[in-house]
């Protein structure tokens, strides 16, 4: 005879299936690449400065030792939206991990922080459950360089699988009309992975980062030109739902049936 769940069990059990559900539609974005400097603290505080400017609940969860973004976010003032943040880089002895990295329930969108130099087993770690993965890249040579090995790895790796399309890449620091931005540039489309928007060399980057705000929170005449980038990829970010879908009908696609008509149901030919 099945045991009856009692009051207190009953209650862990139905939040953990309010949970999973919360965390199937949470859009995880993942910023990554493992050469350091190359942006990614700037990308992540802007986008989670845009999606809370919009209304919706947002964290960061930041996993880079330097903590540059859980930094960015003591600056951030009480008047600016909250931002939710999880300095992942620290480790307590008087909380498991799991707790440490727990993610509140109403959060829409996780950006999460990584680390520079990470292992095949990091990439792996970071880039499970993800709905939106983000390769930075600077132009120079070495930079280039280091893209190519992560995108390399995050496609053998971490079998992250072209069809999902979860995967793009954000030129960072750019100044048009030169050579370094025309060799980016040649590169990118080379990959054949997305290039969703081009972030110029600007100061109001900088100056945001120094006040814990984003482009969208300073004033808009001075920032339209980065303002519209950030708008661009969070537009291609939004659309990580309807990507996933696609990629799921184009896998079923051609998929035949295990068995033919079913042993216990006779075929209905000639229904509508």
């Amino acid at each position: 005879m099945a045991r009856q769940l009692d009051w207190y069990s009953y209650q862990l059990l139905a939040e953990s299936i309010v949970t999973m559900r919360q965390q199937g539609n949470r859009n995880r974005i993942v910023i990554l690449n493992p050469k350091g400097g190359c942006g990614k603290s700037t990308l992540t505080a802007n986008i989670a400065a845009c999606y809370a400017q919009r209304g919706h609940r947002t964290a960061i969860m930041d996993y880079d030792p330097q903590g540059s973004t859980t930094a960015w976010l003591s600056r951030r003032s009480s008047d600016l939206p909250e931002i939710h943040g999880i300095a992942a880089y620290k480790r307590s002895m008087q909380a498991t991990r799991s707790w440490q990295l727990r993610v509140p329930n109403d959060i829409e969108n996780l950006i999460v922080d990584s680390p520079a130099g990470v292992t095949h087993d990091d990439l792996r770690e970071l880039t499970r459950d993800s709905s939106s993965i983000l390769v930075p890249v600077l132009p120079s040579s070495m930079d280039i360089h280091a893209a190519s090995r992560c995108i390399a790895d995050l496609l053998l790796v971490a079998k992250i699988n072209r069809s999902e399309r979860k995967l793009a890449v954000v030129a960072n620091r750019t100044r048009k009309n030169t050579k370094s931005f025309a060799k980016l540039m040649r590169f990118l489309d080379s990959l054949g992975i997305p290039i969703i928007a081009v972030l110029r060399d600007s100061q109001n980057y900088v100056h945001s980062a120094e006040r814990g705000m984003g482009v969208h929170e300073m004033q808009p005449s001075r920032v339209r030109d980065d303002v519209a980038q950030i708008d661009r990829i969070v537009e291609w970010l939004d659309g990580w739902e309807a990507r996933r879908s696609q990629a799921i009908e184009h896998t079923n696609i051609g998929r035949a049936p295990r068995v033919g008509f079913g042993l216990l149901r006779k075929p209905q030919f000639g229904s509508a």
